[in-house]
């Protein structure tokens, strides 16, 4: 559902975290609408209520990264490789590596965001009545009430807010929480992943549509909600489209299923050692092969990272001689272009550092370098059992 890079915020749990630039636009409007339910709620104090929008809105998007990180950890404790998680234009999504292997684990995976919503909106609306018992129960139902604590206006917004995502994320439309459940479900009963995905999708694509025919209903009805309707019509599409793409992902990965990046990968890859002068680098390397770029390894073969032709040229020719590889490559990015030679083939399919750089660098247990996997190799994996049939 995300494409394209995101901006990373943070780590936890060594998952990366980041923003999709639509994220942005969300943020905005979500800051906007709630600017003016606080100033209902504290009239003649702009500022004050700009502030406490601010901070709920934040809150808020900290509640959908919490409700992401249920489903990454409980994926990673399931065997489940995370690529990340990314807010974007529609809330948020954890970038799995490889789909889920049993009903049993779809529906500990899906269930697991949705328990992490419902255990922040009770704790939002326990905390909430602790701070300001007098007004919370009218807050929490977002009417003006006078003089209110502020904690407890925001807790009331929190509270309700995670109970209304809690609701939609249950729906039965995949590839929401509650049609993964559903998936995992039809999974069990039939025993058949492909079936269970199709079923799951015809669920997500007709709630997609329900929502998109709301959406125009409530643009043609006086007083219906313009925003509120174009709204509603876009998260119908993007539920609908969500679902065909899932159910394509689905296939896909029942016919690469088995293979793994070893039998796809070039084994025998052009690597730079760290300690190479870079006049050698470029006089051996750059002008023999005319690549843009290598994987640099260390002394043992392991992988560090990348160096470009540009960083090199970049270095004065008089300084070269006495300047190495590992003084001006790139870092790599905590593992975005590096992926296990054992990992299932359909790990590569959401691979955010395969669509940025081509390739991946396959490596082992200890991080050696052992082959390197492109995106045309990818594609002719995936062409081969089309051509089969």
């Amino acid at each position: 559902m995300v494409g394209g890079r995101s901006i990373q915020l943070f780590r936890v749990f060594g998952i990366r975290v980041g923003v999709d630039p639509s994220w942005f636009i969300v943020l905005f409007l979500v800051i906007w609408s709630l600017s003016g339910y606080f100033k209902d709620l504290y009239p003649g104090h702009s500022s004050k209520a700009f502030a406490l929008a601010t901070v709920s809105a934040l809150l808020f998007f900290l509640s959908v990264v919490l409700h992401e990180l249920g489903h990454a950890v409980v994926a990673i404790r399931n065997g489940i490789g995370i690529a990340g998680i990314d807010l974007w234009l529609f809330g948020g999504v954890a970038k799995m590596r490889s789909d889920t292997r049993t009903p049993g684990q779809e529906f500990r995976v899906a269930i697991a965001g949705p328990v992490v919503t419902l255990v922040l909106a009770f704790l939002c609306w326990g905390a909430g009545h602790l701070v300001d018992p007098h007004h919370f129960g009218r807050t929490v139902q977002l009417r003006q009430a006078g003089d209110v604590n502020s904690a407890g206006a925001v807790l009331s917004f929190l509270a309700f807010i995670n109970a209304v995502l809690l609701v939609f994320n249950l729906l039965p439309g995949f590839p929401l929480d509650g049609g993964r459940i559903a998936r995992a479900i039809a999974w069990w009963r039939t025993g058949d992943r492909e079936r269970a995905t199709r079923f799951a999708a015809v669920l997500g694509r007709g709630l997609g549509y329900l929502l998109i025919a709301f959406g125009l209903y409530s643009l043609l009805t006086p007083g219906g909600g313009t925003f509120g309707g174009l709204w509603t019509a876009a998260i119908g599409l993007m539920l609908a489209q969500a679902a065909r793409a899932e159910e394509l992902r689905s296939r896909l990965t029942s016919q690469i299923a088995g293979l793994r990046v070893a039998d796809v990968m070039d084994a025998e890859p052009v690597a730079l050692p760290a300690e190479t002068h870079l006049d050698r680098a470029l006089d051996d390397f750059f002008l023999r092969y005319r690549w843009p770029w290598f994987p640099v390894v260390d002394a043992a073969g392991r992988f560090l990272g990348f160096v470009s032709r540009q960083k090199v040229e970049a270095v004065p020719e008089a300084l070269r001689a006495g300047s190495m590889v590992n003084q001006v490559m790139s870092v790599e990015d905590a593992g975005t272009y590096r992926i296990g030679i054992d990992e299932p083939l359909e790990a590569l399919l959401g691979s955010e550092g395969l669509r940025r750089l081509g390739a991946l660098m396959a490596v082992d247990r200890d991080g050696v370098l052992r082959g390197v996997v492109t995106l045309d190799q990818l594609r002719r994996a995936l062409q081969a059992p089309l051509r089969a049939q």
